[in-house]
């Protein structure tokens, strides 16, 4: 593996050494390896790379929204293009949080998320890519 040698300005070290003392970590080097593997993900999805990922997908749904469930569970079931695991949780006021582990191409992954998230009733989904 070759070594890189970084230059950075008074101001970035400052920001590297901020991160690293409030995430605990012991070395910059570490931070440094954080921060970068964190922007190449921000930059595989900015970019809509088509490779396979893991992907987390948490979201809120209100299930008195008229057939809103059913319609969530046949968009999960109806996929043979990524596999799916889900978990439900109810929360006070009646919601329901789930969080759906996806595995998959990116672009299906991600096309699948925006499709759930603009179902009436649908509230508050984030999705986490990890590629593979």
């Amino acid at each position: 593996m070759q070594r890189v040698t970084l230059t950075f300005d008074d101001d970035l070290m400052g920001e590297i050494d901020r991160f690293m003392i409030t995430r605990g970590y012991s070395n910059r080097s570490e931070a440094v390896r954080d921060l970068a593997r964190a922007g190449l993900t921000r930059g595989v999805e900015a970019v809509g790379e088509t490779r396979d990922c893991v992907a987390a997908f948490t979201f809120v749904f209100d299930p008195e929204t008229r057939r809103l469930a059913e319609r969530l569970a046949l968009a999960f079931r109806d996929r043979a293009d990524f596999h799916a695991t889900r978990l439900q949780r109810p929360l006070a006021g009646g919601e329901v949080l789930e969080v759906a582990v996806l595995e998959g191409s990116t672009t299906a992954v991600r096309a699948f998320a925006e499709a759930i998230r603009a179902e009436r009733g649908v509230r508050h989904g984030e999705l986490a890519i990890i590629p593979a």
